[in-house]
């Protein structure tokens, strides 16, 4: 199981046409576990780099929230963009780091990785106790040629506040009136069935452990704990695997300016090849900087990831985001982030 961390991770570069210097000031963030697998690596690669580094808390996008707006942090992470009104009332700058994909995950003996087909609806029924064992038909009649067990369906989800958990209960929402009715969608929903673990991480050691179990993790989740994800039907009624070239497809369908702060939700995109439970991940900072170093310093961080380590996102099966995006957060730091009333990049 990848263990929760605090990464080192550092400040410090050229952004754009101009210079924007940061010392070696420790950083701190904390919030969203979806895009941990990335951050982590990237903060290895910029710390080889430059030796400089920030702690980032794998907490949740919900404890990501709460330590921003608390200001013990010098930026929070969060894949349940937040709202225009909240960004206004709190001061926030928001802006997207890199995008991915969820995946459902089940430890069925002898359904390999990407077998195993689901639709939507099917989720959601078994998310709301209505499929209670894998050989149900509705799930024997997606998948022929798998002999499933007649076995209870183990149901693990998040027991913490989850950016994870809003892109699935969103995109369930979206796909099934029954779900949308009785749970809804939110970082945290009051779950009709199963059993909860803390992160992506305590998600996927339930599953492993777990026989017949399902879950839900981001797919650097599932593939660094050789787990076995499923397709699953999109809107365009393909089937289709989670994989980057998937994610890509339903990112490109982002209209990243129609959303304050770029908080666009990217689940149940249209297109034959988009992958259905797509979500772009977020920071987010204070405006008004107290401590101009750190405010420099984390800035300088996100533009070497925008820069160098968009190969690297990709090699994890994470979408970096296109370079006409990453110019308009650029212009977005420029524009809206000060220090003692004044710019903070010069």
């Amino acid at each position: 199981m990848m263990k929760r961390a605090i990464l080192k991770i550092s400040a410090g570069l050229l952004l754009g046409a101009a210079v924007f210097s940061a010392n070696a000031t420790d950083i701190t963030g904390a919030g969203a576990t979806f895009p941990f697998p990335i951050y982590a690596k990237w903060a290895a690669d910029y710390k080889s780099a430059t030796g400089k580094a920030v702690n980032y808390q794998s907490i949740g996008s919900g404890g990501g929230v709460q330590q921003i707006t608390a200001k013990t942090v010098d930026f929070g992470a969060t894949d349940d963009p937040m709202k225009g009104e909240q960004l206004d009332k709190i001061g926030l700058l928001q802006f997207p780091a890199v995008i991915g994909g969820t995946v459902p995950v089940v430890n069925i003996e002898g359904v390999k990785p990407g077998q195993l087909k689901l639709t939507g609806t099917v989720i959601a029924d078994i998310y709301l106790g209505k499929i209670k064992m894998w050989n149900d038909p509705a799930i024997q009649s997606l998948n022929p040629d798998v002999k499933l067990p007649s076995s209870a369906i183990v149901v693990v989800h998040r027991s913490d506040g989850s950016g994870t958990t809003f892109g699935w209960t969103n995109y369930l929402a979206k796909v099934s009136p029954d779900w949308k009715e009785k749970v809804g969608e939110g970082k945290a929903v009051k779950w009709p069935a199963g059993q909860g673990g803390k992160g992506n991480e305590g998600v996927a050691a339930y599953v492993k452990q777990l026989k017949n179990s399902i879950g839900y993790v981001e797919y650097a989740y599932a593939k660094q704990n050789a787990l076995s994800w499923t397709q699953v039907k999109n809107q365009a009624g393909n089937f289709v695997q989670p994989e980057q070239k998937s994610f890509a497809a339903a990112a490109a369908n982002a209209k990243w300016e129609s959303q304050p702060g770029m908080g666009v939700v990217l689940t149940d995109q249209p297109g034959a090849d988009s992958w259905p439970v797509t979500s772009a991940t977020f920071i987010v900072m204070y405006k008004d900087q107290a401590k101009a170093d750190n405010g420099r310093a984390t800035v300088a961080f996100f533009d070497w990831a925008f820069e160098k380590g968009a190969k690297t996102a990709a090699d994890l099966d994470y979408v970096p985001l296109p370079k006409d995006v990453t110019d308009k957060i650029r212009a977005a730091w420029k524009a809206n982030l000060k220090a003692d009333g004044q710019p903070l990049l010069k």
